[in-house]
């Protein structure tokens, strides 16, 4: 029998000054929905004032009046006789030794499996020259993402109208988008696929939040969701009154309008607070249905454990949610009344750094006990650090200690620089014990990479700063390195433990600034970090060349047994002095040879139909590219589209071999 339940949350509000950061419990569920209202009702106060400011400085009135916005947010298992699998391969990229990250692909080295284009879909990958799909299993939503564990696969669905914006995609890299969701809701559904050819659904868990991440330690997944609609969705900043029929070479609004305005907004004012205390928010809260009927009531549904923060983080509600897939045992739940942020997670604890804006750019940094043990998941301590992280690898945790690097600003501000932080739990505090400031004023992050006891920074203006860190002491980090070349990384790969194997764009440099150019592979020396140097670069295309690897690790498969890396990649040429290459000449994977000795060689190329989306004109910060994935097994290579598998030889990689339909 299905069973609804709504979650308990952890609140939060703010205040002009830094408040306390750890959470304080609510008494039950009644104080809890009055402390969303009066959260709501100073947040919509505070945005009255703020737009009315704005009108009489003559900043923002428009001859049309005020628009009306909320910005409260809107085959069969294998036989006898199958062949041996293949001995070496490529599995996710994960940040972590450990923790796997979920993806709309996986791999065991027998099967491949594919949440996409409405359905999980089964592929029987060995024998490579034998690849063909054994099951195609329709999905009611829109396939998101999975794990696979044994004979277990769970696969994440969005159900529910998406947000409609350019921004609407996921948000991986983090440098211009948010941590926010898209507005859906996710569904969970747990498969036996013990027989491949007939998956059989066991288990369905419906949240309320749309997916931000995932990461499953052992056979405890943890679900990183967000609920991000406006709890007060008739709450408007439309004061209804013609407030802009100043002249418009005026700087400033004249009295008369100006004593409108305030009246007009005094008037909404009133109306949206009414508005909130009116609002029923039983129906708006975060909810659990699980088909199993397993939810911990004690921990999300109960109210007996409610928090609160000082910090008025938005009405949104992001919540962790744990599940066994293997061993059948209660949905624990943790959430809070905030945005989401950036998320990392280690064996046994995962972060998310929210990012705000008072006094500057600040974030919260909330940590949560997880392991292999679903049930363990709850809240730790909160924490500040100055800035904001960029993605989940500007955050890293060694013996117990929380590394984060952060930036003020963007740039062209020449007021931007950045930092590197040392958090450590002290009660429900993270404090910081350690720090780095002032890295590279007047330039903002553009990647960050751990590695053990060393991390490393690369920021950008015109140059690319190369930044080593000694953490050796996280009491005492020391910036120990710095090479300046042309160029930025988005991702930094450890070839090993003395080499940083990176992509990213050249740059064009134009003396205050540069604009962005082709795709830049590069390999760094790092055995010594105080004297970081470049051994190798590579450029593919010019401006508006992409590859879905520059904003998502993810696509970024390194085969070190072979010394091959894969790119997804589009090529195009021409353009010159910042204008974009108009001829696009090759759209697929693309295969190179990569050796400390001999640095880049272009292996090979598996073409791909360009699809729609693709062309020569995007932003660097939304590169894509029509491959999304690939992997290696042994000596084969295969690429995935939306539309299709290809399998290729390494050593014939322009040979056709199999493709495997998707849609």
């Amino acid at each position: 029998m299905k069973r609804v339940v709504v979650l308990s949350f952890l609140a939060a509000c703010t205040a002009n000054e830094k408040p306390q950061a750890r959470l304080v419990p609510l008494a039950d569920c009644g104080e809890a929905k009055q402390f969303m209202k009066e959260v709501a009702i100073e947040k919509m106060s505070r945005e009255i004032d703020r737009r009315l400011a704005e009108y009489e400085a003559g900043t923002t009135c428009r001859w049309y009046g005020d628009y009306n916005t909320d910005a409260a947010g809107a085959g069969s298992g294998s036989g006898d006789s199958s062949p041996p699998a293949p001995t070496t391969g490529t599995g996710t990229n994960n940040q972590v030794a450990g923790v796997d990250e979920a993806d709309f692909i996986k791999n065991d080295g027998q099967y491949i499996y594919l949440a996409q284009n409405g359905a999980l879909r089964i592929v029987d990958a060995w024998p490579a020259d034998q690849t063909h799909a054994v099951s195609v299993t329709p999905l009611d939503g829109q396939p998101k993402k999975l794990f696979v564990l044994g004979d277990k696969a769970l696969v994440y669905v969005a159900t529910g109208e998406a947000r409609t914006s350019w921004r609407n995609t996921e948000c991986t890299y983090g440098y211009d988008c948010d941590f926010s969701g898209d507005g859906t809701a996710t569904t969970l559904l747990v498969y036996n696929i013990a027989d491949r050819a007939k998956p059989e659904l066991e288990r369905t868990i419906s949240l309320s939040g749309s997916l931000i991440a995932a990461r499953r330690i052992g056979s405890a997944v943890h679900t990183v969701v967000t609920q991000a609609a406006s709890p007060f969705p008739e709450m408007s900043y439309d004061t209804g009154v013609e407030l802009c029929g100043y002249s418009a070479w005026s700087t400033k609004p004249t009295p008369y309008y100006v004593m409108r305005a305030r009246q007009a907004y005094e008037n909404l004012r009133a109306a949206n607070q009414k508005v909130i205390e009116n609002t029923d928010l039983d129906q708006k809260l975060p909810s659990i249905a699980d088909s199993a009927g397993l939810t911990d009531i004690e921990s999300s549904g109960s109210c007996s454990s409610l928090y609160r923060s000082s910090i008025t983080d938005g009405a949104a509600f992001t919540s962790i949610v744990s599940v066994d897939i293997d061993h059948p045992g209660p949905v624990k739940a943790s959430t809070i009344v905030s945005r989401s942020g950036a998320i990392y997670a280690s064996a046994d604890a995962l972060y998310m750094a929210v990012a705000h804006n008072w006094n500057g750019d600040t974030s919260t940094v909330h940590k949560f006990r997880i392991s292999d043990i679903a049930g363990q998941t709850r809240y730790l301590a909160s924490g500040y650090v100055p800035g904001r992280a960029l993605n989940q690898f500007a955050m890293d945790e060694r013996d117990g200690f929380l590394r984060i690097a952060t930036t003020n600003g963007h740039v062209p501000s020449p007021d931007v620089e950045s930092q590197l932080t040392v958090l450590a739990e002290d009660g429900k505090d993270l404090v910081e014990v350690g720090a780095v400031e002032h890295i590279a004023p007047s330039e903002d992050i553009r990647s960050v990479r751990f590695d053990g006891e060393k991390a490393f920074i690369v920021t950008f203006k015109k140059t690319d700063p190369l930044f080593a860190f000694d953490l050796s002491d996280p009491r005492a980090p020391k910036l120990i390195g710095e090479l300046k070349i042309p160029g930025f990384s988005t991702y930094m790969h450890m070839m090993d433990g003395q080499h940083l194997l990176t992509i990213g764009y050249d740059a064009d440099d134009h003396g205050s600034f540069a604009f962005f150019d082709g795709v830049l592979l590069q390999i760094f020396d790092v055995s010594d970090p105080t004297t970081p140097t470049l051994l190798h670069r590579y450029i593919i295309g010019t401006r508006g060349s992409s590859s879905e690897a520059l904003t998502n690790h993810l696509a970024f498969t390194w085969y070190p047994e072979y010394k091959l890396l894969a790119l997804p990649m589009t090529i195009c040429e021409g353009g010159d002095d910042g204008t974009y290459g108009s001829l696009l000449t090759f759209s697929g994977l693309m295969v190179f040879d990569a050796s400390l000795e001999l640095g880049f060689a272009e292996h090979g190329r598996v073409p791909h139909a360009i699809g729609e989306n693709v062309s020569c004109s995007n932003w660097w910060t939304n590169a894509t590219s029509v491959v999304k994935r690939s992997l290696f097994l042994d000596n084969f290579v295969y690429s995935i589209s939306d539309a299709e598998l290809k399998v290729r030889t390494v050593d014939a990689l322009s040979t056709e071999l199999v493709t495997v339909p998707l849609q």
